[in-house]
C-alpha cells in the first residue's frame, strides 16, 4: 500500500490534468475537506461535488510543493497552488494538512488568505 506521504503527493499531482472521478478517489468515503475560510465538506461524493463546480471556474491547478513532511498518518505540506483558468494564472500561497487512513485521505484541511483569490477573480468567482 502506498505511504501517506506517497498519497498525498499524487492527489496533489493530479489537480494538473484535473478529473473530479479521479481525484475524490484519493479520499475515504467519509472524508472532510475543508477550506478553512469555507465551511467543511463531509463525504467523498459531496467532495466530487465541490471539485467539479471548482473546475467550472478553473482549467487546473498546479501544486507547488515546497516543502513535506509526514509523520505517521499525518502529512502537511507548504505550496503554491497556481489556479489557471478564467484568462491567467493566480499563484495563492497554501498550507495543507491531510489525514490518511487505510490508503485514502480522511482529512484535508487548506489554510489560505481568501482575500487572495476576491482580489484576483472577484468575490463572485470565488468557489464557495
Amino acid at each position: 500500500m502506498p505511504s501517506p506521504d506517497d498519497i498525498v503527493t499524487a492527489m496533489c499531482r493530479s489537480w494538473a490534468d484535473p478529473d473530479p472521478d479521479r481525484i475524490s478517489a484519493f479520499f475515504a468515503e467519509d472524508a472532510v475537506y475543508h477550506n478553512i475560510p469555507m465551511e467543511p465538506i463531509h463525504g467523498r461524493a459531496a467532495i466530487r461535488e465541490f471539485i467539479a463546480g471548482f473546475l467550472s471556474t478553473f482549467e487546473s491547478i498546479d501544486f507547488d510543493i515546497h516543502h513535506q513532511v509526514a509523520t505517521g498518518n499525518i502529512v502537511m505540506n507548504e505550496r503554491t497552488d497556481t489556479l489557471r483558468g478564467l484568462g491567467k494564472d493566480t499563484p495563492l500561497p497554501v498550507m495543507g494538512v491531510f489525514e490518511v487512513a487505510d490508503g485514502a485521505i480522511t482529512a484535508w484541511r487548506d489554510y489560505f488568505d481568501m482575500a487572495a483569490i476576491n482580489r484576483a477573480f472577484g468575490a463572485d468567482a470565488a468557489p464557495e
